[in-house]
């Protein structure tokens, strides 16, 4: 516990010591590099991602005045950016500020939903990135990082927190993805664009782009508004899913991507594209009464997902390529964090503890961790701060395994998590 909870103190204090309080508040994303300034309040790699360690700290211990002036700084400022930001999304959009101003227990949730209700259209969210040569005039993402799914997550949880117009976004959103449906042998599928859209076909049907991470919410919000027809989308969605996945491994893993690129891995097993992201469509479906899937019990699809992740080889870096990254979005912390919230593997969740504390590098008063990209000429990448790809996320969960390790069980729920603790 201690180990866990110093480790997590010092990477704590080398990301306080990075933060910039300029004209605005903000971070670099990694050492020696700038954050671009539309990312700069996102939960990814910006300030609000330092919203929910805070939350993981406040489990621990009290704030200190600098965590208090913190905290106080990165609400006033996502609220200030509401009103003009066009950004929709879960990690870096109003989707995100949602999520980050709840962390924090702050006020402004209101006025996010309604810059989303604003922007909307009756296919979805508008994103420049989501323009030619890639993609198609008017092209709409519908996942669950970039797109509706992430919006439908967002209604849900503020519609639980008691934030006005929470039902009426849920609507709007739930109504894009069941009408951007397409119907397969199998079952039901969404895609991260849809076709009409793109100018290269690819799947990525995993949490953070694909048909996992768009099935969840749906379920979800079955759930939370009274909407069977919603529940059985996400469930024909699950349906779907078995189907592209494998359990060759005894469990249950979905591909990387569709079709598979060469040289690309057939599968991960992260947070964003494995099957520790995906066991949470299972949580999801169990929590709105779905009781199985391809005929096997719901419960069992999460059994088969954490068993996929055990016998991975992870945290061992066994190839080039293969487990090169301790961070949240597709590492080791995120992993672990993971089987922390669902209360399974609780000795292996506490040894991937144990390897990130292993693998932390010393720099003056703190620690950080330094990612591989086996391609590059130069391997070893600068150390991250932010939540989902830097010390800040990995502190995040070190401070939860050293609760654990107390036997307290508590996990701090978010936007993300809840119904999967």
């Amino acid at each position: 516990m201690e180990t866990y909870w110093g480790t997590a103190e010092k990477a704590w204090r080398w990301v306080l010591d990075q933060v910039c309080y300029d004209d605005a508040l903000w971070i670099p994303s990694a050492v020696g590099s700038e954050l671009e300034p539309e990312y700069r309040d996102s939960m990814y790699d910006g300030i609000g991602g330092l919203a929910h360690v805070l939350a993981e700290i406040r489990c621990v211990r009290d704030w200190t005045p600098e965590e208090q002036n913190l905290a106080e700084i990165i609400a006033a400022q996502v609220r200030a950016g509401i009103e003009t930001t066009v950004d929709y999304s879960f990690f870096s959009g109003l989707a995100c500020t949602i999520g980050v101003l709840s962390a924090l227990d702050a006020p402004g949730a209101e006025a996010a939903v309604a810059r989303l209700l604003e922007l909307s259209t009756p296919d979805g969210w508008p994103d420049d990135y989501y323009s030619p040569p890639r993609f198609l005039d008017g092209a709409r993402s519908h996942d669950l990082t970039s797109g509706t799914a992430g919006v439908l997550l967002a209604a849900v949880w503020a519609h639980r927190r008691g934030v006005a117009g929470a039902d009426e976004l849920a609507e709007v959103a739930a109504g894009i993805l069941l009408a951007e449906r397409e119907e397969t042998p199998a079952g039901l599928n969404w895609i991260q664009v849809p076709e009409r859209w793109c100018v290269t076909q690819r799947q990525m049907p995993n949490f953070s782009h694909g048909l996992s991470g768009i099935a969840a919410p749906l379920a979800l919000a079955g759930a939370e508004f009274g909407r069977p027809d919603l529940v059985k989308a996400a469930a024909s969605g699950a349906e779907h899913l078995v189907a592209l996945g494998d359990v060759s491994d005894g469990g249950f893993r979905a591909p990387l991507r569709i079709p598979l690129l060469e040289d690309m891995e057939p599968f991960s097993y992260g947070w964003c594209h494995g099957p520790t992201g995906t066991s949470l469509l299972w949580r999801a479906l169990e929590h709105a009464g779905v009781a199985e899937v391809a005929g096997s019990p719901v419960a069992e699809w999460h059994r088969r997902s954490l068993h996929s992740i055990r016998v991975s080889g992870l945290p061992e870096r066994r190839y080039p390529g293969f487990w090169d990254n301790d961070g949240r979005c597709c590492g080791t912390a995120g992993v672990g964090d993971r089987l922390l919230d669902a209360g399974e593997h609780t000795d292996f969740a506490l040894h991937l503890a144990d390897v990130v504390v292993d693998r932390a590098i010393p720099d003056g008063a703190g620690v950080c961790w330094r990612f591989v990209e086996h391609r590059n000429a130069e391997p070893l990448l600068p150390a991250g701060l932010g939540w989902m790809q830097g010390a800040a996320g990995i502190a995040g969960f070190l401070f939860h395994a050293g609760r654990v390790a107390q036997g307290d069980t508590t996990a701090v729920p978010r936007m993300d998590t809840w119904w999967a603790l």
